[in-house]
């Protein structure tokens, strides 16, 4: 482990790690924020944010704004990278397959195998990292935005027990029904499509053991609608009987002056469960 970043911020330290990852074969950054508390060594529970397509670990650190609302709940954020990077690793010209866009999953399609092991990575070695490391209690909670909205109801679904809260902020619902996803899965998982409902928001809805409440947000303005879904992810919740507090922003699109504007009050969602 190796801190590259530190900057003071609303009473905390905002950090920036780069480690060697065991689930990536490659060094892997994250960006943690740490509230006054776990300074002082107090431990505090962890909020992992999931960024999305063509992100790494700075975006959501210098542009949400989730610094003071953090502070004020003394909560730990971590935000990882969003996939390996670095030469060897497999990539591809387009914005939305290989460096940038891991999608959260567990690759078994070369040439993406050897590297892309996202989903080992955020839900088991990042958290383990976390909590060996710092002032970290057991208590999780995720959330995301787009291709990490994705990735935080997916890693919350997959993992019942692991976390007490989720949320997303225009998450991609469904992503083997949408052109982003359909690419991304065939790539990383191959051609049977049975094997992208196991990485589907939508589809593992129905069958879910745990029901942990969903908060999401959607921009009505959202330029990527016909890849988010929202209307899927409604109806899915509805018909699992799955709480769902789904709030359609008007004005706003998917980008982080969107973000920045509701993050405190998912934020505040996150503290309330993980408090209890």
């Amino acid at each position: 482990m190796e801190r590259i970043e530190q900057h003071a911020s609303f009473g905390g330290r905002q950090e920036v790690w780069r480690h060697d990852s065991r689930s990536t074969g490659t060094p892997m950054k994250f960006g943690i924020y740490l509230p006054p508390a776990a300074l002082r060594g107090e431990q505090r529970p962890v909020l992992y944010w999931l960024s999305g397509l063509t992100c790494n670990e700075q975006n959501f650190i210098t542009k949400a704004g989730a610094q003071p609302f953090a502070a004020a709940h003394e909560l730990i954020i971590v935000a990882p990278d969003t996939s390996p990077r670095g030469e060897g690793v497999a990539d591809d010209a387009a914005y939305d397959l290989g460096q940038g866009a891991g999608f959260y999953v567990n690759a078994s399609e070369e040439p993406w195998a050897p590297h892309y092991r996202m989903q080992d990575y955020v839900a088991e070695e990042l958290p383990a990292l976390v909590e060996q490391h710092f002032a970290a209690s057991g208590a999780r909670g995720i959330f995301g935005h787009s291709m990490g909205g994705h990735g935080a109801l997916v890693t919350a679904l997959r993992h019942p027990g692991r976390y007490r809260s989720v949320s997303a902020f225009a998450p991609i619902a469904a992503p083997s029904q949408v052109p982003w996803g359909r690419k991304a899965l065939a790539a990383y998982l191959g051609a049977d499509a049975d094997r992208w409902r196991e990485w589907d928001a939508v589809r593992l809805l129905a069958d879910a053991p745990e029901r942990l409440p969903l908060l999401v947000d959607q921009g009505e303005e959202d330029e990527f609608l016909e890849q988010l879904r929202p209307d899927l992810l409604r109806r899915a919740c509805a018909a699992a009987g799955h709480a769902l507090d789904l709030r359609v922003r008007a004005g706003y699109d998917h980008s982080y002056y969107f973000i920045a504007s509701f993050i405190g009050e998912h934020v505040a969602h996150h503290a309330r469960a993980l408090a209890a």
